[in-house]
């Protein structure tokens, strides 16, 4: 019988507010990689308390490293590869998949070749962070395809060229995410039929944006083929946000600006998973193998509670994630909670 299957989340970790995810000091006060090891080692901490063996850490963990215009900052990573060293001995030893998911602001399909560039120099940097800490290829960097720019065939064909350019370790690193308004699961499939980059099934995203109308389990299996067969592959899951959100507007009649309830737009993510969805999803993913990272806005508050969900409405699923009925989840998320309430 294969591991269990893995749940993770990203970044910020709610259930104790004290923990940070980097050294987010302003560059007048020197932050540095190494501080950021340090929150993290205690990040790693709370994980093995509370038994999540998965985890994004965030692409600010090496402060200005790649800021064109700071170059004291730029020997960053390479000065800590002893620390990098360490820390990702201890996550092998506890069995911590890691990743990372660069900002937004990485785009490897531009048109504008100093774009491009930064976003190499920036992915260059996080695999650079991956290779000193050792850890298996199922440490990856997960990006989108990119912009549009007007011709989509063109925008992909631009993301193909540029592969052929990326450093070894950006490539042996490198995923591709399904997104929900511009490149689709078969767009991605597209791109990976011609450069062999493995593949994320965002599940929220599937929904938001096939419009060839791919069947879902099907295409998650072509998504998850992408991977080598020696390697776990993992996707994301979050459900939609359902409920009213508040915006301010300026009332047109008097001018003042007012509060008013909108409908929800259904790539917003929700704070916690909708267990029924998740529940359903999985047990049409039947006999396949992959790990999940939830996008939940309540991170791993979150995480903690579909556990305790998924115990209670679906013991079958619970058991694929080594999740018994007897864990006591529903009194771990209760106190949890309790202590963001208090810090809040």
């Amino acid at each position: 019988m294969s591991d269990p299957l893995k749940l993770g989340f990203p970044v910020k970790v709610l259930g104790d507010p004290s923990l940070k995810s980097n050294d987010a000091r302003r560059s007048q006060s020197n932050p540095h990689l190494r501080v950021s090891l340090g929150y993290l080692a205690d990040i790693f901490d709370y994980l093995v308390r509370h038994d999540i063996r998965m985890y994004r850490m965030s692409s600010d963990l090496a402060p200005y490293a790649t800021h064109p215009d700071m170059p004291q900052f730029h020997s960053m990573v390479r000065d800590s590869a002893t620390d990098l060293g360490a820390l990702g001995k201890r996550a092998r030893e506890l069995g911590l998949r890691l990743s990372f998911h660069p900002s937004q602001f990485i785009v490897l399909n531009s048109p504008d070749p100093d774009l491009v560039r930064k976003s190499v120099w920036d992915l260059t940097s996080q695999a650079e962070m991956l290779d000193h800490m050792e850890l298996g290829p199922e440490a990856v960097l997960v990006v989108h395809v990119g912009g549009v720019y007007g011709e989509k065939d063109g925008a992909r064909q631009r993301w193909i060229e540029t592969w052929k350019t990326l450093p070894e370790p950006v490539r042996r690193r490198l995923v591709l995410e399904n997104d929900d308004l511009r490149f689709s699961c078969a767009d991605v499939l597209h791109i990976s039929e011609h450069t062999g980059v493995r593949l994320i099934f965002d599940h929220q995203h599937f929904w938001c944006l096939n419009p060839e109308g791919l069947p879902l389990r099907d295409t998650l299996i072509r998504m998850l083929e992408t991977w080598p067969a020696d390697q776990r592959p993992k996707i994301h899951f979050s459900s939609p946000r359902t409920e009213f959100r508040q915006q301010t507007r300026k009332n047109s009649r008097t001018g003042k600006a007012e509060v008013v309830s909108v409908a929800p737009i259904w790539t917003g993510h929700a704070d916690f998973v909708q267990p029924f969805e998740f529940i359903g999803f999985l047990r049409q993913a039947e006999g396949l193998d992959f790990d999940v990272m939830l996008e939940a806005k309540a991170k791993d508050l979150a995480l903690i509670r579909l556990r305790s969900d998924l115990q209670h409405y679906a013991p079958d699923i619970a058991a694929r994630f080594g999740l018994s009925a007897a864990l006591g989840g529903e009194a771990e998320t209760s106190s949890l909670e309790a202590r963001v309430q208090l810090s809040a």
